[in-house]
């Protein structure tokens, strides 16, 4: 039901309003919140149901360690597409000496997230509700979502904005989780960390600041780093000139020259794979089956340590530690984890082996990043909607199956335009929507959508 917009309508006529429910309390529900709201003349109620996290906070901005920066530079993380200079003026306004250039905090961010709901709750058009969602269904004239605490509240349309599929913990407390709160290791101890992407540069900055003394193993299948943020400008691409639909081999061979006509003008590769960035999710859309999975088998890797950089001043201690020996990378695949009495084991097969070698350890941090099994390591509102037959995973299992305007696809193929998935949980359809320059372009998407759908705004 469409409702006429009514900017002087009093806020006890807002119970009468279409109604949104955004499940998931992170960056991804957060942003599409402020965006559904962000007109004061559309009439519109959204509740955010969050059972885990402060508000805005998610994983990515859940820490408290100062050390923990973003990867992308203040000039490109405001909430609003159209609004660059927002967070960097919120920055501003809570004393915070920042540049457009510089890397702020994750816990900054998570802030920042934060504040961007308070002036919503005022008007009674935003409500948030701490608790965990275990199932949505259909109800007249849209759906209701079933929370833990006992509640059901109905709503027109339904946003899974789940984030990143988690693992359980590891019930025999043999391997933390990248995010799970434990006293600190032994500081001689050996820690082994599973993967060497940026949770792993997280773990590995606040040990040694923390004046851990033993040795930090990073093990992943390439032994690669994330490289480092520099100054550039991103490369002018137009649309018509990315060669979409073309095979992995060819797209990587065009990425290439493009890499070389950037260096040709003086700048660096990284300009080209910036200015890669805006087509990536046509580019993803326009791959057939086959060569997105070998894109995942092959390039995947590589493509993410050039693509997910990190500030010079995070890669300047783990510089040092390599140089110094308190930080070593290993190539190869962890093969799990056993006990000897107080003394851990982690099993691995180094790449190109049959072999399977043993490293002792005081701890093991599974720091392997968001490529998980959305299936197995499923919340139990999503593993609910798929033993239902009411949404289904992506044939490459990434996650759940989508429409380009973000509906999720059931068993039978059919979108279901009540219940729409964006951020990470939309992944499988657009590859990257796992930052926050992407995410707020799809919750601005998506808003508009759902605007349109609900709300009717006189001339």
């Amino acid at each position: 039901m469409k409702i006429d917009a009514r900017p002087d309508m009093p806020a006890a006529h807002a119970a009468h309003w279409p109604h949104v429910v955004v499940i998931g309390g992170g960056a991804s529900g957060v942003l599409l919140a402020a965006h559904l709201l962000r007109d004061p003349q559309a009439a519109l109620r959204v509740t955010v149901v969050e059972g885990r996290h402060m508000l805005g906070c998610g994983v990515a901005y859940s820490t408290n360690d100062p050390r923990h920066l973003l990867n992308t530079r203040v000039a490109n993380m405001s909430a609003f597409p159209d609004d660059p200079d927002h967070f960097r003026s919120w920055l501003e306004q809570g004393g915070h000496a920042a540049t457009g250039a510089c890397f702020v905090s994750r816990a900054t961010y998570g802030a920042y997230m934060t504040a961007l709901l308070a002036p919503l709750t005022a008007d009674g058009r935003l409500r948030c509700v701490r608790a965990t969602c275990l199932r949505l269904t259909p109800a007249k004239g849209g759906v209701a979502a079933h929370l833990d605490d006992g509640q059901v509240i109905p709503a027109d349309r339904a946003v899974l904005a789940t984030g990143h599929a988690l693992p359980e913990a590891d019930p025999e407390g043999l391997v933390l989780g990248a995010w799970e709160a434990a006293p600190p290791p032994p500081s001689g101890g050996r820690v082994v960390i599973v993967g060497s992407g940026l949770s792993m540069v997280d773990q590995a900055i606040s040990l040694m600041a923390s004046g851990h003394r033993g040795e930090i193993v990073a093990l992943s299948r390439r032994a690669q780093l994330p490289r480092v943020h520099a100054p550039g400008q991103p490369l002018p691409l137009d649309r018509a000139e990315i060669p979409l639909g073309a095979p992995v081999s060819r797209l990587m061979a065009w990425l290439r020259a493009q890499v070389r006509r950037a260096e040709a003008q003086g700048g660096t590769w990284r300009d080209a794979v910036d200015g890669l960035r805006p087509h990536l999710s046509a580019l993803w859309r326009a791959l057939p089956h086959a060569d997105r999975a070998r894109f995942l088998r092959h390039a995947a890797p590589w493509w993410e340590v050039h693509r997910h950089r990190l500030p010079p001043e995070s890669a300047a201690p783990l510089e040092a530690a390599l140089n110094d020996g308190r930080l070593r990378l290993l190539a190869g695949s962890f093969e799990g984890a056993s006990r000897d009495g107080t003394i851990l084991r982690a099993h691995w097969r180094p790449r190109g082996e049959d072999r399977v070698l043993s490293l002792d350890a005081a701890r093991i941090v599974d720091c392997r990043g968001i490529r998980r099994d959305p299936r197995r390591n499923a919340t139990p509102l999503i593993a609910d909607l798929l033993t239902r037959g009411a949404a289904r995973i992506d044939p490459l299992a990434l996650g759940l199956d989508v429409t380009p305007d973000c509906a999720v696809i059931d068993a039978a193929g059919r979108p279901d335009p009540r219940i729409r998935a964006i951020g990470p949980a939309s992944r499988a359809a657009f590859w990257e929507v796992t930052a926050i320059p992407d995410i707020r372009e799809q919750a601005a998407r998506v808003a508009q959508v759902l605007r349109a759908e609900l709300v009717r705004v006189p001339a």
